[in-house]
């Protein structure tokens, strides 16, 4: 006769028990779906390092927005891949500008979808650095009046999320005084509030055409070996008007977003960046991981870990993943 007492197997057997117990589900309200947008009509342009993710004209952009929604993705993030670029990246508030347009025919064609923009400089920038630049450096204070400029043309394109991604100091708070001070109160800052100087943006890098003639973006981006600083970036930007914060990368941060959970009730999203995007399929092309498994099991360690949201170019394939079963 046995002495054991658990049997933790027992909750194990059957596929039904193990739902019972399952502690958390993956569900398509999780996700946000990223889309570079550019110039011209009907471009639909692969992205080499990104394997089934595209540069899309407005109009493309619009039919992924469609297809999001047949799929039961609420939520995208755009970024804008310009052909005119300037020292100060001023396409970046430009009423007409690229992610304008393609808010303006989303939200036409699919009203109930969530928008984020990214408000970031460096898509826009000849030099691909995240704002001003003198002297060799970011200019942080003079960068911040520009991005109070971005925030108020997204807003006015009808924006749910703006989202500063530029690590500079106060950007929280900039946004949030230039949106109210213009009359969009109602609108959310999606705050980039620990985004690491990572390895893993390269593929971003390529789609996003970001990358900077100069230097580097270590002297505004966290060092990976930080943690607690973490913590310090998050408490800043919820004192400064977040409605959400934001872990970037995610799958090398795993800790610092349940460290962000532990000390917030603010939601809490993740970027499941393009490195760890382009790693798996890599990986899956080769045959030395099963791609539909580790897709499903990358974004439920991210949710497990604590964030609500998760940014991936996975959303569609999980999407599609999840509705089979």
């Amino acid at each position: 006769m046995s002495l054991l007492v658990h049997r933790p197997r027992r909750l194990r057997r059957t596929e039904g028990l193990r739902a019972l117990s399952r502690e958390l589900v993956l569900s398509v309200d999780d996700f946000i779906f990223p889309i570079f947008v550019v110039p011209g009509h009907g471009v639909r342009r692969p992205i080499g390092s990104l394997p089934g993710q595209f540069q899309v004209s407005v109009d493309e952009a619009v039919a992924d927005a469609k297809e999001c929604e047949s799929l039961g993705i609420r939520a995208l993030i755009m970024f804008g891949v310009p052909d005119r670029k300037d020292d100060v990246g001023s396409e970046a508030w430009n009423d007409e500008g690229l992610v304008q347009q393609a808010t303006r025919a989303i939200r036409k064609a699919c009203p109930e979808m969530v928008i984020a923009l990214d408000a970031c400089f460096d898509e826009y920038t000849t030099h691909g650095h995240c704002g001003i630049v003198k002297n060799g450096d970011v200019d942080n204070d003079a960068t911040l009046a520009n991005l109070g400029r971005v925030a108020i043309s997204q807003a006015k394109a009808g924006a749910d999320l703006v989202a500063p991604s530029g690590m500079m100091d106060g950007f929280v708070g900039a946004v949030r005084t230039a949106l109210d001070g213009a009359g969009y109160g109602e609108t959310g800052i999606l705050a980039y509030s620990a985004k690491y100087a990572s390895c893993f943006y390269g593929p971003f890098r390529e789609a996003a055409g970001t990358a900077s003639d100069f230097g580097h973006r270590k002297g505004y981006q966290m060092d990976p070996a930080n943690a607690r600083e973490s913590l310090r970036e998050v408490a800043l930007d919820i004192a400064e008007g977040a409605d959400m914060v934001m872990v970037k990368p995610a799958l090398a941060y795993l800790d610092i977003i349940h460290r962000v959970r532990e000390v917030t009730s603010l939601p809490v999203a993740a970027y499941n960046v393009s490195g760890e995007y382009a790693m798996l399929k890599a990986a899956a092309e080769r045959g030395w991981i099963d791609h539909d498994r580790a897709v499903l099991e990358t974004l439920t360690s991210i949710r497990r870990a604590g964030a609500d949201i998760v940014l991936t170019y996975h959303a569609k394939e999980a999407a599609r993943l999840l509705r089979k079963g």
